[in-house]
């Protein structure tokens, strides 16, 4: 009793020059520990801010000296919509992002799983042509996956640009197969012995438990197809029909290389898809990610 009495005495007896040197020890600590985030957060909203700004900014006064804008204007945004055909673009990219990312995931989960939980000949030997093919440019294969769909008549749409996934995309595989081997064996033998079998295994066990992993995959897939430029205007360069939004403003730019507000806004509305999906993703990315490299 005598020291539990003692112990709030001798707290409220530190001096208040203490207490401040002790507060202000903890602040300076939280600065120096978080200084190089908030450094480097500047650093990536910069160019935002400045592709925001000027697009509201006036024709006259975008890509000026002038980075404040003397008057705003928010008309820009729907302008734009009337200048080229945004909503046409903007359905050609979400259904070619969103058809190569349920392709990439549908065939590399099962790929992943077998290099990560089965054990079969050959195995290591194509461990290693998975890391080789996505170490091979694309454009050593270019000339000739371009003559084959040439051939089969698929040029100018998406096609060409979607069904690969669906057969082979080596960084998703590589990808879950690192994050698959984080995830115990004693799960899948469980399940086993329960009575599953391998395709209900990966099912019922693996995936649910490997949410985050998949959610990091889908999502560099997703924003990898959202920006690509090269595959489109390879296979879409001649139909205006199937442009996705990433040759679209290459070609708005063109048009309207004066109207640096027009493009600006145009940029403005593309990322937002990308920036929206991040931050209701970033929890299960950042995780999916973490775990991805602890094992190899």
């Amino acid at each position: 009793m005598t020291a539990l009495a003692e112990a709030p005495q001798k707290a409220a007896g530190v001096p208040p020059r203490t207490r401040f040197k002790r507060t202000w020890d903890k602040r300076l600590g939280f600065i120096a520990t978080h200084a190089i985030g908030i450094a480097l957060g500047v650093i990536f909203m910069l160019p935002l801010l400045f592709v925001f700004l000027t697009a509201v900014m006036k024709s006259d006064q975008a890509m000026t000296a002038s980075l404040w804008p003397s008057e705003w204007h928010f008309e820009n945004f729907v302008e734009v919509f009337q200048k080229a055909p945004l909503l046409e673009y903007f359905g050609n990219s979400l259904l070619y992002s969103a058809l190569a990312t349920a392709g990439a995931l549908l065939s590399a989960i099962p790929a992943a799983y077998a290099l990560a939980k089965l054990r079969w000949r050959g195995q290591n030997l194509f461990f290693m042509l998975t890391v080789a093919a996505m170490l091979l440019p694309p454009q050593v294969t270019v000339v000739p996956l371009y003559d084959l769909w040439v051939r089969m008549g698929l040029t100018g749409t998406l096609v060409p640009l979607i069904v690969p996934y669906f057969f082979f995309d080596a960084f998703s595989i590589f990808l879950l197969r690192q994050f698959f081997l984080t995830i115990p064996k004693d799960y899948l033998e469980a399940a086993k012995i329960d009575g599953c079998n391998e395709f209900q295994a990966m099912y019922r066990v693996l995936i649910p438990m490997a949410k985050p992993g998949i959610a990091a995959t889908a999502m560099f897939c997703f924003l990898f197809t959202w920006n690509d430029y090269f595959g489109p205007l390879l296979y879409t360069g001649e139909n205006q029909d199937h442009w996705p939004l990433s040759l679209a403003i290459a070609s708005f730019r063109g048009m309207h290389h004066v109207e640096w507000n027009m493009t600006m806004a145009a940029t403005a509305l593309i990322m937002a898809p990308v920036i929206v999906l991040f931050v209701f993703a970033q929890k299960s990315f950042v995780k999916g990610i973490t775990f991805t490299g602890v094992k190899g």
